[in-house]
């Protein structure tokens, strides 16, 4: 079997459907520890640098699996894993195949999940595997408005067409600081209108609609309500936005299994106490509203449709001893016992976010790969210890 190119896409299935193989990265092992692929199961994974493959081929070889393993390859761009698929095929591996676009292809990819049936309205969920993200769309006869869409501008415009519709909106729950947004770039492209919280995107140089509490800025009387909620907290600006009561897209504030660190911006006391109060909002909701976050700490969080959704009521039994906290100075010493040093890339990201600078694409590339780490939880306080 000669050697071939495979998809993001196609690996995702692989993964998710189970399928038997084994993933070769061979990037260096810095790179493989800060980010790797990962999916809704367990990935047979070997990391071998293709430096190794070029200095010491035979060692490698010996640290292979049986030569008629169906091996899958990935490295930074593509020209690495291209050159150890073919030092395999002269050693006699018979399945070979390597990741078309390297890593980043990975990192860029969205799996568009479909959240209602049956409804003259359309709800997606866009997951991002390698990013633990989500955005989301809302399609209503033929009008499609999006929520945090990323940098993947393209995915976005596809998927337009392919469901015969026009982006007329794009929404910001926040100003992003651990991914590139794809908001402005969509408006550019499409003439859709930009919609943001002046509180985060007050001094940006984007052109964009100010979002007012309680606002409707849906479709109309006859289509899906969707009820701007101000929920501050994560940033100033944080926003949710409730659709035709039965769903609620979070932002960054609630997640499935922890909340949004308020530590960003480095005012940790004072919007940790304007998150204890949205906290306490949130309270008060009705417990059987669909949660839907901006992202996710783990595959485990995902339901056994692997969309990442659940009751409001489900969301504050997992996070109970958070949301069980009554005062403010309790509140405050849970978050700065949860805190972590953020990634130093997140103070470029919020600027070209807020277009005050310009990055070209590669380094927007290198900015945009990488687990976020916007939730405030023991979990993701140990995950760095590691």
């Amino acid at each position: 079997m000669a050697i071939f190119t495979y998809q993001a896409e196609e690996l995702y299935e692989w993964v998710k459907q189970q399928d038997d193989f084994v993933l070769l990265d061979v990037r260096n092992a810095k790179d493989f520890g800060r980010f790797k692929v990962e999916g809704p199961f367990p990935i047979k994974m070997l990391n071998v640098s293709y430096f190794d493959f070029m200095e010491i081929e035979d060692e490698c070889i010996a640290q292979m699996p049986e030569k008629d393993t169906r091996i899958r390859i990935v490295c930074a761009k593509e020209g690495s894993a291209k050159f150890v698929a073919e030092i395999l095929e002269k050693h006699g591996f018979t399945d070979v195949g390597y990741l078309a676009g390297g890593i980043k292809s990975w990192g860029n990819l969205l799996i568009p999940d479909l959240l209602n049936t049956n409804e003259d309205y359309q709800l997606y969920q866009f997951i991002r595997p390698g990013k633990g993200s989500c955005s989301y769309g809302l399609i209503y006869r033929k009008e499609l408005m999006l929520f945090d869409p990323s940098r993947n501008v393209e995915f976005y415009l596809e998927f337009a067409k392919d469901q015969g519709c026009t982006i007329t909106k794009t929404v910001e729950t926040h100003l992003q600081a651990d991914y590139i947004a794809g908001s402005r770039q969509i408006s550019e492209a499409t003439g859709a209108e930009f919609y943001a919280n002046t509180n985060d995107f007050q001094g940006s140089k984007i052109d964009y609609l100010e979002l007012k509490d309680g606002d409707e800025i849906g479709f109309g009387p006859d289509g899906p309500s969707v009820l701007v909620l101000f929920s501050p907290g994560h940033t100033p600006g944080s926003t949710m936005f409730v659709i035709d009561n039965r769903f609620v897209i979070t932002g960054d504030i609630i997640f499935i299994k922890s909340i949004g660190r308020p530590d960003l911006g480095g005012k940790v006391d004072e919007w940790s106490d304007q998150l204890f109060k949205t906290i306490a909002n949130i309270k008060s909701m009705d417990e059987g509203i669909a949660v839907l976050p901006a992202h996710f700490i783990d595959w485990d969080e995902a339901n056994e449709k692997l969309t990442f959704t659940r009751s409001l009521g489900e969301v504050k039994k997992l996070n109970e001893h958070i949301y069980a906290i009554d005062n403010e100075a309790d509140f405050l010493n849970f978050i700065k016992s949860n805190m972590r040093e953020q990634p130093p890339e997140y103070a470029t990201i919020r600027r070209v976010n807020a277009n005050l600078e310009v990055v070209d694409d590669d380094k927007a590339e290198v900015l945009d790969l990488g687990k976020n780490e916007c939730a405030a939880s023991a979990y993701a306080a140990a995950q760095q210890q590691q």
